[in-house]
């Protein structure tokens, strides 16, 4: 793996915060940032992500061990919008992250979930055709559902985002993608709030500076890792 796998590296640092620090930090992040465009009444909007492993759990061991170069897949979905899927491609190179994202169709998530892939082998995608062979020669297969809500706020200098995600959940397998009924089971061992902030070459001084020092240190917080190692620990390697 190498960096000339993605367009564009950016930075992704990564705090677990709780009740007060989310709302101090919302309000003075509030005053200079702009709120994503996409969030709801209440400045939040909602993701459900699939993720995909292989039958070595090579992508849950490998976040766990921080291996310095990994990558993992997953299907994305916003406020349960079907005209809005993704796949994803999250691709780590030390500290830098690159995303990578191709459109699907609901009947085609529906497809890959009954493990019928090779339609993508003609995709026009270069992530999709990519996603079919490493399905093919890792044996990937559908793992386990990410659900929370996340409010983000955006600047244009270093295209910085920062995002407060919360009400982290999973389910027993993964056959309530697309169902508007929250997944039933509560991270418990997960921070209250997970804070990410992401930027490409620049952080301004002027948005670094309302951070307070009290927000130390930088965690490795994984929400796939948190939703599956839960699921494994308590309902066994569920897969459906």
């Amino acid at each position: 793996m190498n960096q000339h796998e993605c367009r564009r590296f950016r930075h992704e640092l990564k705090y677990a915060i709780d009740p007060l620090q989310h709302q101090v930090l919302r309000k003075k992040l509030s005053a200079i940032l702009k709120p994503d465009a996409h969030a709801g009444p209440d400045g939040r909007y909602h993701i459900r992500s699939l993720y995909f492993d292989d039958f070595k759990n090579t992508a849950l061991f490998e976040k766990l061990a921080g291996v310095r170069h990994r990558k993992k897949y997953r299907i994305r979905l916003y406020d349960f919008d079907h005209s809005l899927i993704r796949l994803e491609r999250k691709t780590k190179v030390d500290q830098y992250i690159c995303k990578e994202n191709a459109m699907l169709t609901r009947a085609d998530v529906e497809r890959i979930m009954a493990g019928n892939i090779e339609f993508l082998a003609d995709a026009t995608s270069p992530l999709l055709k990519q996603f079919y062979i490493d399905s093919r020669c890792a044996l990937l297969r559908p793992v386990v559902i990410v659900d929370y809500y996340r409010e983000a706020y955006i600047h244009p200098i270093g295209n910085v985002r920062i995002t407060f995600d919360t009400d982290l959940c999973t389910s027993l397998g993964t056959w309530p993608l697309f169902s508007k009924t929250m997944c039933p089971i509560r991270i418990i061992d997960a921070p209250r709030t997970i804070l990410e902030v992401k930027f490409n070459d620049v952080f301004p001084q002027y948005i670094r500076g309302l951070f307070p020092d009290t927000i130390r240190p930088r965690s490795s917080i994984g929400k796939f890792v948190l939703c599956r190692a839960q699921q494994m620990r308590h309902f066994g390697d569920l897969t459906n």
